[in-house]
C-alpha cells in the first residue's frame, strides 16, 4: 500500500476528523466569503471537500488537483454516492456548491487562478515550502487564505514500549528527509517560515493523529491505516538491523488489539498580503 492509495486514505478519514484542530477550523469558517473559489493541492479521495459540505460551505466552486489518477476516479465516484451529488464532467455539484478535480502537479497547476482558499492536506512535508507558499500566494487573490491541516512534523511514537524505538523512529525520519522535496519536520519550519513572509498567520493549532484499539479492536477502518503506516516504516528502515524484531513486535500487537500510535501534526490557516 502506498500514501497515494485510496484504500489507505479512506481508512484515515476517521482519524483525520479527530485529529483536526477545531479552532483553526472555525476561523477558516469565520474568513470565507459565501460562495468560496476553492482549490486544493493534493486532493486525494476528495475528503477535503466533503469536509467543506459538511461544515457548512455549500456553495462556490472547488478544483482540486492530485498526481494519481486512480485517487481522483475514486473520488468522484465516492463522493457523487456519498452526497447525493448530481454528476458533471470529472466532478459534482451538491447544493450549489460544483466541484471537479483534475490530474496534475499541483504546485503548477493553478497558475493564473485568483481563488478565494487554497486547501493543502497533508501536503507540506511532501514538497519544498517555500516553493509551496510562492504557488500558493500566486494562485490565490490579495488576502486570500492557505488552510494547511495535518502537516506531519516528525514525532512517531508507538506503545507499548520498545527497546528499538528510538532508533527505529530516527531511521524513518532519516529515510523520509532523503527524498527530494521531503521533510519529516515540515510542520516546525512551516511555522518558521511563514514568520518571514509578508502575509498573516491567522491561526495555528495542533493535529495530532491518535490511533488506540477499543477493548482489543480498532474503529472503523483504522486497524488497516496502522497496518499501512507499518509499512511505510518497513519500507524506510528496513536495513535497519533492528528492524525485523520490531516489526514483528508491532505487528503482533496490532493482531493482538494492542498497538497504539501517535504523530505529531500542524494546522495551518495563512491570510496572503493585502494589496
Amino acid at each position: 500500500m502506498t500514501h497515494a492509495d485510496p484504500q489507505y486514505l479512506d481508512a484515515k478519514r476517521s482519524i483525520d476528523r479527530r485529529a483536526l484542530s477545531s479552532r483553526v477550523r472555525e476561523r477558516l469558517l469565520t474568513v470565507l466569503p459565501d460562495d468560496p473559489r476553492v482549490l486544493e493541492a493534493g486532493c486525494g479521495t476528495g475528503t477535503m471537500v466533503a469536509r467543506l459540505h459538511e461544515w457548512g460551505v455549500d456553495a462556490g466552486t472547488y478544483r482540486g488537483v492530485d498526481r494519481s489518477l486512480t485517487v481522483l476516479e475514486h473520488a468522484r465516484d465516492r463522493l457523487t454516492t456519498e452526497l447525493d451529488a448530481e454528476p458533471l464532467d470529472e466532478g459534482f455539484r451538491v447544493a450549489e456548491l460544483s466541484a471537479r478535480f483534475e490530474q496534475g502537479d499541483a504546485l503548477s497547476a493553478f497558475d493564473g487562478e485568483t481563488a478565494d482558499l487554497l486547501i493543502a492536506a497533508s501536503f507540506l512535508d511532501l514538497v519544498p515550502v517555500r516553493r509551496a507558499f510562492d504557488a500558493f500566494e500566486a494562485a490565490l487573490r490579495a488576502s486570500g487564505f492557505v488552510y494547511a491541516p495535518l502537516t506531519f512534523d516528525g514525532s512517531t511514537i508507538f506503545q507499548p514500549d520498545h527497546p528499538a524505538d528510538a532508533a527505529i523512529e530516527a531511521a524513518y525520519h532519516a529515510a523520509i528527509d532523503e527524498r527530494s522535496g521531503r521533510d519529516a519536520h515540515a510542520g516546525r519550519h512551516v511555522l518558521d517560515h511563514l514568520r518571514k513572509r509578508d502575509g498573516r498567520l491567522l491561526s495555528v493549532g495542533s493535529s495530532d493523529w491518535i490511533v488506540r484499539p477499543r477493548d482489543g479492536t480498532y474503529p472503523g477502518e483504522e486497524q488497516t491505516f496502522l497496518a499501512a503506516i507499518l509499512g511505510f516504516v518497513e519500507d524506510a528502515v528496513n536495513d535497519h538491523p533492528e528492524a525485523n524484531d520490531w516489526l514483528e513486535t508491532r505487528r503482533r500487537q496490532l493482531d493482538a488489539g494492542t498497538l497504539s500510535y501517535t504523530t505529531h501534526q500542524y494546522d495551518f490557516l495563512y491570510q496572503t498580503p493585502e494589496p
